[in-house]
């Protein structure tokens, strides 16, 4: 079948996919098309990575837009949510417009119902369907993509229930669920009343197997001898293996290496960075030490530093720990080929493009804190990582391969992971956690408004479709709406249940109501005309299930308990006795976060949190991120109760979003001076917008290291009438910078880090909370 036989395509669709290389569709892509895809018929795509999925979806995606609807398409990462962007925007010639949403949780993003295609995450659409963004009633296709997330415990209720949202919406919406690893596809295509095509075809062959000795013994019998030298690791083994074969373009075979832990990809990294180190060009060095010197500059912190080593010798490390823009460039020279090896933690198998020739999974167990021990991944998580292998047009095949030490261990393996379908996909939604929030949104936008109407329109969730149990639901359910009435969250009349108006700005705020029923107590417990301290504010919003906390670790107790009792005056709440283990745990655990969130405020350099925390930069930007949300919504709560705290949570808001003391947020105020350069300015004698205006630009200049396109964009920004640095010199005597107290240490920062934007960026981009994942 030929893109040209599709006739429900938008002029000149099919002409520009023969321009790229479609001539003929691949076999799951043509069973799509006769399945109904793009005539708006339902479809559930099981098919494997690398077999087309994606252009599945554009077929409907097109196809619904030239029958004059406006499609979605639903992603599990914000990282997924860019690169879909990107992709799709070559359909742009042919007036098709694409949008991306994916944060700022309590907006109805109404500029995008001037778009065709909107990328979002599962969770911007929950937000959107609350804030009753009025273009969703013009959805006509709707594609959900990794949809066997649906049986993550923390991120698939939300997709479930949106789904089931859109669906009532939209009766007569298509959906199209894509996935390469659904072990009950049928089950999942019933639920979503689609037709099912399932297929094992791949466009290049995908190779299973377990290195155990000097070989790798593939699922079809096969053996390739990849031997073990003195003292070398298999990993290492198989990493050279794959870089000394070349295709018939001469490329060599890239490795994506599977570890269980964030500390185990970065020494597994350093450790291959000696294997890819000896096999590099010239060229690939020189390219490679420049992608390093970018990695510095994203972060001054330990991590990026030695993230920049391992690049400089082609490896990488990838983890939750990472920046954003860390992960952005070694997921780009990996692609390109730049970077020859990446080791990951498992959260890299999750959609994001970064295929390999090899796939390595060095650790097939990891530490799980319910067991108390080490526990096999899932079958359907391997099957991910190993989909990552074998990329068309760049690899003759792709190699997936286990390791094991002993025959019992590569005998398990085969019948654990290699012979074995994944698990079936089951509905989490039933766990009282998951159902607070959509019950509250339920009630709140309309789409129930009894507990008999909660339990029917929770019928139509996957969750009802597998159990025969229905009174396990309605039980859940009666003690969510139970909870959510005790906290003035809902009210219930004559058996109608209505939302308060404390439960509609719950709702819009995209809050757990635990979150908000914690934050509203700590708030009333101050005294008449008292005002929070940054700190307590801190601990707040860190002991909300919407926040991660930090983990104690050895020696932690005794440190925050000292903490503790020192400032428990700051806290807003009881100190829960030591003798109550888990919960004086927790206390401490949240206090631990407000900590990191205060010394951040306090401008302790990045680098030294980071030491002093054992986190990554991309944990500091994930828990400043959730702080700036979750005090902005305790703002609206603490306003819309007149409990008189508004501004000192609005202060400790802008505080923990920019990093910097209350001196600094005029400066920060001005697009293009972050937590660094308003110090520089500050230390200058440069205060106040006003004086910014009026100030002489030598000085301006001297205090920005002579960068004068900075220079003058900050004047502009800062209202100037003339920013111009032309012929500005700058004035001597500098000075080393001053030094001065930081959340008990001294040391200013010293190095630009995120908040600072880079020279002459005009992008308007702005960070928002979490990466789901």
């Amino acid at each position: 079948m030929e893109p040209a036989d599709v006739t429900t395509l938008p002029e000149g669709a099919a002409e520009k996919l023969e321009t790229a290389g479609v001539t003929e569709f691949y076999p799951p892509q043509a069973a799509a098309v006769e399945a109904g895809v793009a005539d708006g018929k339902s479809v559930v795509a099981a098919v494997p990575t690398a077999s087309g999925k994606t252009l599945i979806a554009e077929l409907a995606m097109l196809s619904a837009i030239r029958r004059g609807g406006t499609a979605l398409y639903v992603v599990p990462l914000r990282a997924l949510a860019a690169e879909k962007k990107a992709e799709f925007e070559r359909w742009n010639d042919l007036d098709v417009q694409v949008g991306v949403s994916t944060g700022n949780f309590d907006s109805d993003e109404e500029w995008l119902g001037s778009r065709d295609v909107i990328v979002a995450t599962s969770e911007k659409v929950d937000s959107l369907i609350r804030n009753g963004a009025p273009w969703l009633d013009d959805l006509t296709c709707v594609v959900s993509d990794e949809v066997h997330l649906v049986d993550d415990p923390g991120r698939g209720p939300t997709l479930e229930v949106t789904l089931a949202k859109l669906r009532k919406i939209n009766p007569g919406l298509q959906v199209v669920a894509l996935s390469a690893t659904v072990g009950n596809a049928g089950e999942v295509a019933e639920w979503l009343d689609a037709e099912l095509v399932e297929s094992d075809w791949r466009p290049i062959d995908l190779r299973t197997g377990v290195h155990y000795g000097n070989a790798v013994n593939f699922a079809d019998g096969d053996q390739r001898e990849v031997p073990v030298g003195s003292g070398e690791k298999p990993t290492a083994a198989l990493v050279g293996d794959a870089l000394d074969e070349t295709d018939e373009a001469d490329n060599r075979g890239s490795s994506l290496v599977f570890v269980n832990s964030r500390r185990n990809a970065e020494t597994a990294a350093s450790r291959l960075s000696e294997v890819t180190a000896r096999r590099l060009t010239t060229g690939e060095r020189n390219d490679l030490r420049e992608l390093a010197a970018e990695i510095r500059d994203v972060s001054d912190t330990d991590t990026s530093d030695d993230l920049a080593d391992c690049v400089a010798n082609g490896a990488a490390f990838h983890h939750a720990g990472l920046a954003s823009d860390h992960r952005s460039l070694v997921e780009e020279a990996f692609r390109d080929r730049l970077v020859k090896c990446i080791c990951a933690t498992p959260t890299l198998a999750a959609g994001v493009n970064t295929p390999a020739r090899r796939v390595i999974v060095r650790d097939w167990r990891r530490y799980d804190g319910e067991f108390g021990g080490m526990q096999p991944l899932d079958t359907l998580e391997v099957h991910q990582m190993m989909g990552r292998a074998g990329r068309p047009g760049l690899d003759p095949y792709g190699e997936a391969v286990l390791l094991a030490k002993d025959r019992d261990t590569m005998d398990e393996l085969f019948e654990r992971y290699l012979w074995a379908d994944p698990e079936p996909v089951e509905s989490k939604l039933a766990a009282e956690p998951a159902l607070r929030t959509h019950v509250l949104s339920t009630v709140a936008s309309g789409f129930a408004g009894s507990r008999a109407g909660l339990v029917e329109f929770l019928d139509r969730t996957l969750y009802a479709s597998q159990t025969d149990d229905d009174d396990r639901l309605g039980a859940v359910t009666d003690t969510v709406v139970d909870y959510l009435l005790a906290n003035d969250f809902l009210e219930e009349s004559d058996g109608t249940l209505t939302a308060t108006g404390i439960g509609h700005t719950v709702s819009r705020l995209y809050l757990d109501p635990m979150s908000a029923a914690e934050m509203i107590d700590g708030l009333r417990r101050l005294d008449d005309d008292e005002e929070p301290a940054a700190l307590g504010l801190y601990h707040l919003v860190s002991r909300t299930p919407d926040m991660y906390e930090l983990y104690l670790k050895s020696g932690d107790r005794e440190t925050f308990s000292e903490i503790c009792y020192e400032r428990e005056a700051e806290l807003l709440g009881s100190t829960p006795s030591e003798f109550e283990d888990v919960a004086f745990e927790d206390w401490l655990s949240a206090l631990k976060t407000a900590k990191l969130l205060e010394d951040w405020a306090s401008e302790l350099d990045e680098d030294r949190i980071t030491e002093r925390y054992g986190v990554g930069p991309g944990d500091i930007r994930g828990k400043v991120d959730t702080a700036e949300w979750l005090l902005g919504a305790a703002e609206e709560l603490a306003t819309e109760l007149d409990l008189g705290v508004s501004l000192s949570v609005r202060e400790a808001k802008r505080r923990v979003a920019d990093g910097v003391r209350e001196e600094l947020l005029e400066l920060t105020g001005i697009r293009g001076v972050g937590r660094v350069r308003a110090r520089k300015l500050y230390e200058a004698g440069l205060e106040t917008r006003a004086e910014l205006r009026e100030a002489d630009k030598s000085a301006v200049l001297a205090a920005l290291d002579g960068r004068r396109r900075t220079a003058e964009s900050i004047l502009e920004n800062a209202g100037r009438r003339d920013p111009s640095m032309e012929g500005v010199s700058e004035e001597s005597g500098g000075g080393e910078p001053t030094t001065f107290e930081t959340a008990g240490d001294d040391g200013a920062p010293d190095t630009e880090v995120f908040g600072d934007e880079p020279e002459a960026s005009e992008d308007g981009s702005q960070a928002t909370f979490g990466d789901f994942g």
